[in-house]
């Protein structure tokens, strides 16, 4: 019988809470992979669960950033769910990628990588040279529990949109990283299927991302998030940039439409008493509902 592929994100945090604890969850680097090969590698269990694509940070990458810094996040990342009870948590890399290159001794071990040639999808520089002078848009979301009603990757989606669209709007002023559906939950332990990056080790990468970035001659950057968790490290990151970088304009804001336009939008549509544009109520469920 061929093994049931679950996205991990589309499930809702009490899907997930039921599913059984030695199921696979498999967390990839980068897309294009073989699902049907990946499963044969896993023994053909009955379900499989794939975490969203990890986009970018590991050699080869096109925005690689160093080895220590890319280990803890994933490595925190996996933890999350092995403090769920999971005991069979994996993270499939690329061809060429060197499992060594983890400094976890668990992490190296928990790396797959398939046989043959199932990574084909040739990485470019992210961004491309010829967007310097653009401001470089960084969405970052989160994977986590939003309610009965609502999958895990709400906070993803939205802030994808929203970058995808500015850049829509204004392409000549605006480039959009792939987004990142993975940050903070300090929480998490509340809610299966909510997973943390860890506060330091998230400031580490996206610090890290933005030395990146001002060394290849990019010297505006907007830190987007769709996930309130984010947003207080998002701040101390751009601090640190600011210091770091005395030349660049980098930028966060409180969350998405929080700004003036945003705001008085909510206040002319919402339908809600106060304290119903929190998480997972009116505001995200309508943006779910219009994007899907």
């Amino acid at each position: 019988m061929a093994t049931r592929i679950l996205r991990f994100d589309e499930l809702s945090w009490d899907q997930v809470a039921s599913l059984p604890r030695d199921i696979p969850l498999v967390l990839p680097l980068g897309s294009g992979y073989d699902l049907e090969l990946l499963a044969s590698q896993l023994s053909d269990p009955p379900q499989l669960g794939l975490l969203p694509t990890f986009p970018f940070g590991w050699r080869g990458s096109g925005l690689e950033i160093p080895d220590r810094v890319f280990t803890r996040y994933i490595s925190n990342l996996l933890d999350s769910l092995r403090d769920d009870s999971f005991s069979r948590v994996y993270c499939l890399a690329p061809q060429g990628f060197d499992p060594q290159s983890f400094f976890i001794e668990q992490l190296s071990s928990a790396c797959l990588r398939l046989p043959g040639p199932t990574h084909i999808v040739p990485m470019s520089y992210l961004p491309p040279d010829t967007e310097r002078g653009k401001v470089i848009l960084i969405p970052i979301g989160h994977t986590e529990q939003h309610g009965f009603h609502l999958p895990l990757c709400v906070d993803t989606i939205i802030i994808e949109a929203i970058a995808n669209g500015t850049v829509t709007k204004v392409p000549t002023r605006s480039w959009t990283l792939p987004v990142m559906p993975y940050g903070v939950s300090t929480h998490r332990s509340s809610f299966a299927g909510t997973l943390n990056a860890g506060g330091r080790a998230f400031e580490d990468f996206w610090l890290a991302v933005i030395d990146v970035l001002v060394a290849r001659g990019f010297d505006r950057m907007y830190l987007m998030s769709g996930h309130g968790g984010n947003t207080s490290f998002l701040v101390n990151i751009v601090k640190y940039a600011g210091e770091r970088h005395r030349r660049i304009f980098c930028a966060t804001t409180w969350l998405h439409t929080s700004g003036r336009i945003g705001a008085a939008a909510l206040e002319k549509y919402r339908t809600s008493p106060i304290g119903g544009m929190g998480h997972a109520c009116e505001l995200e469920t309508a943006y779910l509902l219009h994007l899907r």
